[in-house]
């Protein structure tokens, strides 16, 4: 059970390094065409993100309490 884990996580890893690389490729661009636009796009996946870190630490926390 745990090689197949182990497998599939491998799996993540990959395809989500190759997709790190696309979405950086992405904000290049943007920042070349239109640097104010991106950077306004930027700060709105930033705050994003962050609600998602604040619901993460949430499940963590309840996960410890138990």
């Amino acid at each position: 059970m745990k090689k197949k884990y182990s497998v599939i996580f491998k799996n993540i890893e990959s395809t989500r390094s190759k997709n790190n690389k696309n979405w950086m490729d992405i904000l290049r661009l943007a920042f070349e065409s239109s640097p104010v636009k991106a950077s306004k796009i930027l700060s709105s996946i930033y705050r994003e993100d962050k609600k998602i870190s604040n619901l993460a630490k949430k499940l963590l926390n309840k996960k410890k309490n138990k």
